[in-house]
């Protein structure tokens, strides 16, 4: 197969899609891997590693999508690339489709079939694509929430973990999965008053269990997040439902009963946000204001991480691609029902149910599609 990676396109994207490592993985199992010139300096991986790969460098991406069989991404495509997308082509990124009705009609349009990293499922019940993003964007969230609150970026001013006599800054996060936990262990460990908000026993459990005393939990029901907002000198979002969009768990109205200069940090802004006044933002702009409330809703925080970033999801994603890559699409979906959990679009036909929900078009189960 050829397998073609181009160089990512989005404002202060710095990933890249294959490592040199993968690119020598599928080389040496017989398949052609096509790099655009750069694709990888953003990760520190010049054009030589690539080459010392085996991997064939080109100039643009234009040759890129033309030559390839599959496309392997970091981001979703933007604009100018579903443009070049084809009919029988697959692509294998991220897509968060269920907030981007725009994204979805275009890669309808363009007959090819797409494979989404978040919603490719393990045995355990993960997301084994999206889990290595989700623990650097958790870990990352109090590090940008505490510069955030700083008094030059519109904060309250507040030290993360206080000094002697004056006491911690106070942090909720509201999820318990991957990145709340995540967030919650760097929280805490810079020194922060930490609560954790989720609705599941079992996890509050375990979360209890494992990390003891090092921060709290709590159940997460619509008043309890109300309270404690009252009193957080920042809130981490970090709710997930798989594929489908985010839930908005704080209002508008809400703000107004927060401290001026509180920050909310929405690490679901790529699910379409879990604050009502949530929009993506950038890393080249990152922070706005509204009603006194400062939000952080970078859609690509694992960027500003770029080499962390691009090597974990490397290491996630390679045994995919190569399967993908060594079977067909098709086979390998058949073969393993976790990859075709990821199917969300093939040849003009959504296949991901709460994509299809959340945007009101008629699906097509991804099962009956790999059997055609």
């Amino acid at each position: 197969m050829k397998i073609g990676c181009p160089k990512e396109i989005k404002p202060q994207e710095f990933r890249v899609g294959m490592t040199p490592n993968a690119a020598q993985e599928a080389v040496a199992r017989g398949h052609e891997v096509i790099i655009e010139t750069g694709a990888g300096l953003g990760s520190g991986f010049d054009n030589d590693a690539y080459v010392a790969a085996g991997a064939r460098i080109v100039d643009t991406a234009k040759e890129v999508f033309a030559t390839a069989d599959m496309i392997v991404k970091v981001k979703e495509p933007q604009a100018v690339e579903r443009k070049m997308l084809r009919e029988g082509q697959l692509l294998f990124t991220y897509l968060h489709l269920a907030p981007d009705p725009e994204q979805t009609h275009d890669l309808l349009a363009s007959g090819c079939t797409a494979i989404a990293y978040e919603t490719v499922t393990d045995s355990n019940g993960g997301l084994p694509l999206l889990a290595p993003m989700s623990e650097v964007a958790g870990r990352l969230a109090p590090q940008v929430g505490s510069w955030t609150l700083q008094k030059a970026n519109g904060g309250r001013g507040v030290l993360m973990g206080g000094v002697p006599g004056v006491g911690p800054a106070k942090v909720v996060v509201i999820g318990g999965g991957v990145v709340g936990t995540h967030a919650a262990q760097v929280a805490a460990g810079m020194g922060a008053d930490v609560t954790v908000l989720d609705r599941s026993l079992p996890r509050l459990r375990y979360l209890d269990d494992v990390f003891g005393g090092r921060f709290k939990n709590q159940y997460s029901t619509a008043g309890a997040t109300a309270e404690l907002i009252q009193s957080a000198d920042m809130v981490i979002g970090a709710v997930l439902i798989p594929g489908a969009a985010a839930p908005k768990l704080i209002t508008r109205e809400q703000l107004s009963t927060m401290k001026p200069g509180a920050v909310l940090v929405d690490v679901a802004i790529d699910q379409g946000g879990c604050f009502e006044t949530s929009k993506a933002t950038t890393h080249a702009d990152p922070i706005y204001e509204v009603d006194g409330i400062m939000h952080y809703c970078v859609a690509n925080m694992p960027g500003a991480v770029a080499r962390t970033s691009t090597i974990a999801l490397g290491n996630a994603t390679m045994p995919f691609m190569l399967a993908l890559a060594d079977k067909g699409w098709k086979q390998a979906c058949q073969d393993d029902p976790h990859l075709l959990a990821g199917l969300n679009v093939h040849a003009g036909q959504l296949t991901y149910y709460a994509v299809g929900k959340a945007l009101g078009i008629d699906v097509v189960s991804p099962a009956m599609v790999v059997k055609a």
